[in-house]
């Protein structure tokens, strides 16, 4: 996913807040939220602050479009049919390989809302959102052990973080534009083959 990055030329008439806001994600992700200035976003931008401040109030609510973008992507998997109907671990694989397709399709967007640290209201609400998306997951994956259907000589707990842990990683050296890159796909068919190698029973 290429991120617009124009000059210090650039009209502002050619932007909108969905612009303004990819521009935004990508120096939030390179100097981190904390580091990042008004006078940083209109740099990088090619328009002036008060330009910026025409679309928003500020860049905390910047962060929180980009954030928001990112668990809307996550909590609607678990809106999805293949994610509310059939058997635990049938619904757990379908929302494993989504959550990979959904970090692959938004990869800025997903790296930030990683990489939030709980400073400011919007960060600690972000994280919040996290947990909760994390604890459907998890349930998800105690449902599939109840059923039998995951090996029992596995911790919940500890399967849940391992497997969080392989998705996230990806954001730290998936890039989308790099030549001969995996694909999406390819991905994914790896996390998911990897996982539930390991966890579905008597495989």
């Amino acid at each position: 996913m290429s991120t617009p990055r124009p000059g210090a030329g650039a009209r502002r008439d050619t932007y909108t807040p969905d612009t303004l806001l990819a521009v935004a994600v990508t120096v939030f992700n390179e100097r981190g939220y904390d580091g990042t200035s008004m006078e940083h976003l209109s740099k990088a931008a090619g328009i002036s602050k008060s330009s910026i401040y025409h679309h928003v109030t500020g860049k905390e609510e910047l962060l929180r479009r980009a954030v928001s973008r990112a668990l809307d992507g996550l909590f609607g998997i678990l809106d999805e049919q293949h994610a509310r109907v059939g058997r635990a671990v049938e619904r757990l694989e379908y929302v494993t390989r989504r959550m990979v397709e959904v970090l692959t399709g938004e990869l800025p967007y997903v790296t930030l809302l990683l990489r939030v640290r709980g400073n400011t209201d919007t960060e600690r609400w972000a994280m919040e959102r996290r947990r909760e998306f994390d604890h459907q997951v998890a349930e998800l994956l105690k449902a599939a052990a109840a059923d039998g259907d995951v090996r029992g000589d596995i911790e919940v707990r500890l399967a849940t973080r391992l497997v969080f842990g392989m998705i996230n990683s990806i954001v730290e050296w998936y890039r989308p534009d790099s030549g001969g890159r995996l694909t999406d796909r390819e991905v994914a068919d790896a996390v998911v083959e990897l996982v539930f190698g390991g966890l579905r029973e008597g495989v």
